[in-house]
């Protein structure tokens, strides 16, 4: 940002001199034993905090409170413990190893009811030390970069300082504090702190690939700390109408504006408004979201509040985690009895985006950890991990493997879905641990090395006429009483040609033989819809390979309502793809005569198609060259 284009009154110093110090003066007024609130994030006030460091001697049973920085925390010294307590509402890397000693303290707390402790006097603040812009010609300075319960601190603590920065964007909404309720200025100029992204990495891309697939064009989505919702950001761009509401905002969030995929248009609070409480950036977002009106930074007790947030239509809200059980239990904040982060917004959003609109709650997290030797998706949480959201709070859980629908399910399905998007490796094992658990049952056991998840690259959607979006994805181990609802809801019809015969029932071994299959010789792929239960599958494909011939047998099943509308025609043609990368050369199938749909299906492939007719039923052979 450049200071010479700032709306601040340029004769402020002359104005507001009575209380303009340096920021030796300004900290001399704090005393022993007081409660010291420190600014968030990347507006942590570093003048001040040195300062106050080296006033440490003086100052002995000191409590120094804040939410999470990331500047300099030389208060956090082990040599300062005998003088300043910390006590942080999340962990950051700057203060983990002193409270990992037991020399710091954490407090658990949902983000949004960090400011009625201020408002309620539970945790009277003395002092507060903040960053602020220069105030305007009406006295008003913004809090910047930083609003969240910064805000709720300055209007509690006894004794507000801040430090008054050029550097410091001015933003909208509701970020404005009055000079005269800020007690001593501390002129400083300095730039503002930056915040790199990392950089995307094998593991990263597919989860945020996956992410990416559950937000639907219109959704308005939050994203937590951490690289993995970060990197969802750059899988964006193509989607139409976004909104944001969320606790904070990286630099991703300036090309997906910039390119139109973010414009807040469906919005049903705060409609065509970026609304978050901080963020976490480089002067690239700075000047970005300088003065700019599109962004609307709130309090905390706002942007976080789950009833807020129910109100946005498809609300997509995630977050990310640390370990998780087979129950669904999600641990965020601790690795054992080390804590390491905080709960900060998990819960007030998934708790908002499950009960909004078409909203989905999302818990994202690496299958693995320490480079590869350790399942973050376990039996049971190490001995100490604390619960952040619990079991029946979580909706879908997302790994580089895949997704996982919990919601409703019960403990069985739980434990299916959450191994099969674990890491291959520990799959076998959690079977094993499940079953012994009693999660699962024991007629599962032989599906142990059975439990696999069909490549991304088999996933594609398809867009009908009447602009209804299809999914297609491999089917999935937990697809088995999806599949059953399927061929129940068949008409007789659909089943005599799909079975060749008269059927009232499917044995529950035919299904597995759809659901437990190897994604290599065995291929089948379900086309879903969006529902109630998570998904309902409206069409299959699928397709079994004869080593002999290198040709596979292929079929399909369409819902009723869903045929004739080119499905068939467009699952045909993806798995030919699918065949054509496995080095297949070509389709059979047999079809019954009277099956004239499908048919009209194979005759018009574009495939070099040969067909014989035998008795009631065309045999098809189909080359791909």
């Amino acid at each position: 940002m450049n200071p010479e284009k700032s709306s601040f009154d340029p004769f402020w110093r002359e104005k507001y001199s009575a209380t303009i110090l340096n920021s030796t003066q300004a900290v001399a007024k704090i005393k022993p034993g007081q409660r010291i609130f420190i600014g968030t994030g990347v507006a942590e006030p570093l003048e001040l905090v040195r300062a106050l460091t080296k006033r440490a001697y003086e100052l002995p049973d000191s409590e120094i409170v804040h939410l999470l920085t990331f500047g300099e925390a030389p208060y956090a010294h082990r040599e300062m413990a005998q003088y300043f307590r910390i006590n942080s509402f999340f962990i950051a890397e700057n203060v983990r190893d002193i409270i990992q000693e037991g020399l710091g303290d954490y407090t658990p707390i949902h983000l949004s009811d960090i400011p009625r402790l201020f408002d309620s006097g539970q945790l009277p603040l003395d002092a507060a030390l903040i960053q602020v812009t220069p105030p305007d010609e009406r006295g008003m300075c913004s809090l910047g970069v930083s609003v969240d319960i910064v805000k709720s601190a300055a209007a509690n603590a006894s004794l507000v300082i801040a430090q008054v920065n050029p550097n410091m964007p001015r933003t909208h909404g509701d970020s404005a504090i009055h000079i005269h309720e800020i007690d001593v200025l501390v002129p400083v100029n300095e730039p503002i702190l930056e915040v790199h992204e990392g950089a995307e990495d094998e593991e990263t891309r597919p989860i945020a690939e996956y992410l990416a697939s559950l937000v639907e064009d219109g959704s308005t989505i939050e994203v937590g700390i951490g690289k993995i919702p970060q990197a969802l950001l750059r899988f964006l761009k193509s989607k139409k109408d976004l909104g944001i509401h969320t606790e904070m905002i990286t630099d991703g969030i300036v090309d997906l504006v910039q390119s139109g995929a973010v414009n807040g248009r469906r919005k049903k609070v705060d409609k065509g408004k970026v609304v978050c409480s901080f963020c976490l950036g480089t002067k690239k977002l700075y000047d970005f979201i300088h003065d700019n009106p599109v962004f609307a930074f709130h309090p905390t007790e706002y942007v976080n509040d789950p009833h807020i947030i129910s109100q946005q239509h498809k609300m997509v809200a995630i977050n990310t985690a640390l370990e998780i059980d087979l129950t669904g239990q999600v641990c965020a904040d601790s690795l054992g009895n080390k804590f390491f982060s905080g709960v900060g917004g998990q819960v007030d959003f998934n708790r908002g985006a499950a009960k909004a609109h078409g909203g989905k709650a999302v818990i994202a997290l690496p299958s693995t950890a320490l480079g590869g030797t350790v399942s973050r998706i376990v039996t049971n949480l190490s001995p100490g991990a604390g619960v952040v959201t619990t079991r029946a709070g979580v909706n879908y859980v997302v790994t580089e493997y895949g997704v996982a629908y919990l919601h409703g399910k019960s403990i069985q399905e739980r434990a299916m879905a959450l191994i099969c998007v674990a890491h291959p490796k520990f799959r076998a094992q959690l079977l094993r641990e499940a079953i012994e658990a009693k999660y699962l049952s024991a007629e599962l056991a032989d599906k142990e090395g059975k439990l696999l998840v069909g490549p991304k690259e088999a996933r594609t959607t398809h867009l009908l006429h009447d602009g209804t979006q299809i999914v297609y994805r491999p089917i999935h181990p937990t697809d088995e009483p999806r599949m059953r609802d399927l061929f129940y809801k068949l008409s007789d019809a659909s089943k005599y040609y799909r079975f060749m015969g008269h059927v009232k029932r499917v044995p529950r071994s035919q299904i597995d033989d759809f659901v437990y299959i190897d994604h290599r010789s065995e291929v089948c792929v379900v086309g879903v819809l969006p529902s109630a239960a998570g998904e309902e599958i409206i069409a299959v494909g699928n397709y079994y390979l004869d080593a002999k011939t290198n040709k596979a047998e292929v079929a399909f099943t369409v819902a009723d309502h869903w045929q004739r509308r080119g499905i068939g025609s467009f699952m045909l043609k993806h798995l030919t793809r699918i065949a054509r990368r496995s080095g297949i050369s070509g389709f059979t199938a047999e079809v019954m005569a009277e099956n004239k749909g499908m048919q009209t299906v194979f005759n018009r492939s574009g495939l070099n198609v040969t067909s014989q007719y035998r008795g009631d039923v065309f045999s098809y052979e189909m080359d791909f060259e």
